[in-house]
């Protein structure tokens, strides 16, 4: 899936929904599960706040958008000819996020969530660079989404099951770490496909030029401005599964150290130069 990003304040969530675009396909719970939702929080998982529902609900949307794009890059797989173990493996992420999906909105449900996820279809692709050849768009996608997005997914993840014991959101986040190392393992064999070949030069350089621009964008979803100050939240929030905002800026830099740097390190790219470059420019 596209890793979790540390929740805004409920005055700052984006609204995804825009004029144009439709509903998702999953239909809200009924108000009998939401009166079940209420008793369970009375008699056993807390109860849980608009920040929990708010969550949840953002990362059924979050789900859905890992299935469409992986659904997309797995089309270009298949056009450039890739290979038929690469193309299984991406088909086989889809189903997962749909999953993903679905365990995510019955959590949201128990949480007594009852709105429907909003999605831009507009954004429910991959963009295409029709002056470049197919190949690069594949490598960029599977950099950013894979190798950067769900290998830092993977102890984000792992973070959020840690303190969580509402049954349904922990059997979400059970599943969902699982199918995220599967799908982390994927953006790496996708790269070492890729570089295995004669233009293996020009993918290095690519990923070399491209990489502190990603990294950005990977440090303003999980580190944005003033979300080190919360370095607490309630037991009931970490009970359904989130943390503290800053905790995603720490897993991220840990993650720079430990996965980034030596996985990239085999095909000659220097991730630890582009972390520093991109901080170098936010500083500056």
């Amino acid at each position: 899936m596209v890793p979790p990003e540390p929740p805004p304040p409920d005055s700052e969530r984006p609204i995804l929904a825009q004029q144009g675009s439709e509903h998702a396909g999953v239909e809200p719970g009924a108000a009998a599960r939401a009166e079940g939702a209420e008793a369970e929080g009375a008699g056993g998982a807390p109860e849980a706040s608009d920040r929990v529902r708010s969550e949840w609900l953002r990362r059924v949307e979050a789900e859905y958008r890992s299935a469409a794009v992986t659904q997309h890059l797995t089309l270009w797989l298949i056009q450039i000819g890739a290979s038929p173990d690469l193309i299984a493996a991406g088909l086989r992420i889809v189903e997962d996020e749909l999953a993903h999906a679905e365990l995510s909105y019955e959590v949201y449900q128990d949480a007594g969530g009852t709105e429907a996820p909003h999605l831009v279809r507009e954004a429910l692709g991959l963009h295409r660079t029709q002056t470049e050849p197919l190949e690069l768009d594949v490598l960029r996608s599977g950099v950013d989404l894979f190798c950067l997005g769900e290998t830092v997914a993977v102890p984000l993840f792992k973070e959020l099951r840690e303190g969580c014991h509402v049954p349904s959101a922990r059997r979400a986040l059970d599943r969902v770490l699982v199918d995220e190392v599967r799908h982390r393992d994927f953006g790496w064999m996708l790269a070492g496909w890729l570089f295995d070949s004669p233009r293996r030069e020009e993918y290095r350089r690519l990923v070399q030029a491209e990489l502190p621009r990603m990294f950005t964008r990977l440090r303003r979803a999980y580190a944005p401005k003033g979300a080190e100050a919360e370095r607490q939240i309630g037991e009931s929030e970490r009970a359904w599964g989130l943390m503290p905002r800053a905790r995603y800026g720490e897993i991220l830099e840990r993650a720079v150290t430990r996965d980034y740097v030596p996985r990239f390190e085999p095909l000659g790219v220097d991730a630890l130069t582009a972390w520093q470059s991109e901080l170098g420019a936010q500083l500056s």
